[in-house]
């Protein structure tokens, strides 16, 4: 039941980010002229991470027997592993794209994809419409991605059923402003037909989220006792993604209003999911008052953790 749940929310997550991006994008929602544009989704998207590896992943880590310094190291640890895998990535490109000119090198671009463009990828607007091999480098770097977002959702997954669609949906809501960017640079100019095809190739990627899954599934089975580990490990590439990623890109001069909008949409995504992990975790104690069974087994006998 639980791998079933798994593919399932994966699937959501990696296909269901890309086809909404998809549909926003046709809509015009996102856009600079939009009521709803990408700033509102990169602050909402922010809130919902945070609240996500604060209100959710790093509690149910810590109810745990571990010593809570061996979970801060992991989290620190994982805080520097995803701030190297980034710099890996930004020189990975910037050496693929070294024969850039000069004045492409300084050309930035004002529409939605770059406002929503996440995970340093800003690099491919310059390059992309003119060179195949980036576009596939996007496509592969898209896909080490999901596979490893797939992981972190089984992770929660393993923990908590309600847990796992918490993560699943803020991994939803980050990714879709970062798809939108991605369309736009696989698209090119090359029109309507350009654009299914780039949609494709998307979905084909975002599919390699449930791979993710299904292999986070068997990994953190056959490591039950490393599970808390797992979800710290999971709250900092969350944290990470939103303070390192997302809220930098809110950074901007921005009228009183923007600014207040931003901040009304950032409480929003950290209200919904806080929200929703104070009902689950009502709903989750009235289960295990009726039957604690089922909750033993997935969580070990948390009676005996209290401090």
């Amino acid at each position: 039941m639980t791998l079933i749940a798994i593919v399932l929310a994966t699937l959501a997550a990696g296909l269901g980010s890309v086809w909404v991006a998809a549909v926003l994008m046709r809509t015009g929602i996102g856009s600079q002229g939009s009521r709803f544009g990408a700033q509102h989704l990169l602050s909402l998207a922010a809130g919902a991470l945070l609240a996500t590896a604060f209100v959710h992943l790093l509690p149910e880590a810590f109810e745990s027997q571990i010593n809570p310094k061996a979970l801060f190291v992991v989290l620190l640890l994982g805080l520097v592993f995803f701030f190297l895998l980034d710099k890996a990535e930004l020189w990975h490109h910037g050496h693929e794209h070294r024969h850039a000119l000069p004045e492409e090198r300084g050309h930035t671009h004002d529409g939605p994809a770059d406002a929503a463009q996440g995970h340093g990828h800003d690099h491919h607007h310059h390059h992309a419409h003119n060179n195949n091999p980036g576009r596939w480098s996007l496509l592969t770097g898209d896909s080490v991605h999901c596979f490893g977002d797939g992981i972190l959702i089984a992770s929660a997954f393993m923990a908590d059923m309600w847990l796992g669609i918490v993560a699943a949906i803020s991994v939803l809501a980050h990714e879709v402003p970062h798809h939108m960017g991605d369309l736009v640079v696989l698209s090119g100019n090359g029109g309507r037909s350009q654009s299914k095809v780039a949609l494709m190739k998307l979905s084909l990627a975002g599919a390699v989220t449930a791979l993710g899954g299904i292999v986070g599934y068997f990994l953190v089975s056959s490591l039950a006792a490393f599970l808390p580990y797992f979800l710290a490990i999971a709250s900092s590439s969350f944290i990470y993604v939103a303070l390192a990623d997302l809220i930098p890109q809110l950074q901007r001069q921005l009228s009183a209003k923007q600014t207040v909008q931003q901040v009304v949409w950032l409480a929003v995504g950290i209200i919904v999911v806080s929200a929703v992990s104070t009902w689950a975790h009502g709903d989750h104690e009235h289960g295990h008052a009726h039957d604690g069974t089922e909750q033993h087994e997935v969580h070990g006998d948390h009676d005996g953790h209290k401090h």
